[in-house]
């Protein structure tokens, strides 16, 4: 069955990006149909990193967010929606007004919620309101990032004091700061910048290689975890699922066209 992942948290900051990119490697180093859609209209990450697999969309437009269902519906296929930050409107009237949930349900495609939090106690509080409204229609994951902090006791005061404790909660490890920058600035994928072979990652050290190599490993354990008898049983992947159009100003570097993940000859090169 197919599956779609939602990669949202209302607050800003709190590592919405980093995760969806993280999800969708996680989904093309294991071979799985993978089609990605970045309703980030100011950051688009996933149509930079991922362009032939990705497409922009408007949450704010009905037939906009109806493509990640049709998607869905079309093949076996893993689905990425990277949301912005104070997108929780738009998404719960979709949701809301087309029984999203009910649908799903209805054609056996799953969902799951990924939802980032910082430290802090807005994001607490941000994420104790939307447990509560969504946490019996969608499988949310709490993504405690600890690159945007270490100390999550706020969060869990929030959830005890709402009988929400026991929600389903995911740690996401801190990548050395200088090291997260390097990769952005040379729009390294993560398998790319995991790579320790010299060639395939300029621009990065040796040990900066192996950090990201251990924290990629780190995090898809975590990942494992939770995606287990979730996945889809999808296909191994022979060309992109969406054509995307072409994103300004966001041509591919030299280096991210000459990356592939290991094993993936039928992988498409980009135009």
């Amino acid at each position: 069955m197919s599956s779609i992942h939602f990669v949202g948290g209302e607050k800003g900051g709190v590592g919405k990006s980093v995760f969806s990119r993280l999800l969708s490697q996680y989904f093309l180093d294991h071979q799985w149909l993978y089609a990605g859609f970045d309703a980030d209209q100011s950051h688009g990450t996933l149509t930079r990193f991922y362009p032939e697999f990705t497409k922009a969309i408007r949450l704010d437009d009905f037939e906009g967010a109806d493509q990640i269902m049709e998607t869905a519906l079309g093949d076996e296929v893993n689905v990425v929606v990277d949301l912005p930050a104070q997108s929780e409107r738009f998404l719960t009237r979709w949701l809301e007004d087309n029984d999203v949930a009910g649908l799903c349900a209805d054609t056996g495609v799953a969902v799951h919620f990924w939802y980032l939090v910082d430290d802090g106690r807005d994001s607490a509080s941000l994420a104790q309101a939307f447990l509560s409204r969504f946490g019996q229609q969608l499988n949310v994951t709490l993504v405690r990032n600890h690159g945007r902090g270490e100390d999550f006791s706020l969060l869990d005061e929030q959830l005890e004091g709402a009988g929400l404790l026991g929600a389903n909660t995911l740690d996401l490890p801190a990548l050395h700061a200088n090291t997260m920058r390097k990769i952005d600035r040379t729009n390294l994928n993560f398998w790319a910048a995991s790579n320790l072979e010299q060639g395939l990652t300029e621009g990065l050290t040796l040990m900066e290689r192996q950090r990201v190599r251990v924290w990629k490993r780190k995090a898809e354990a975590q990942l494992e975890g939770q995606l287990e008898g979730r996945l889809a049983q999808a296909a191994p992947q022979v060309e992109p699922l969406i054509q995307a159009e072409p994103v300004a100003q966001a041509e591919p570097s030299v280096q991210t066209q000459q990356i592939a993940p290991p094993n993936t000859s039928q992988t498409p090169e980009l135009n």
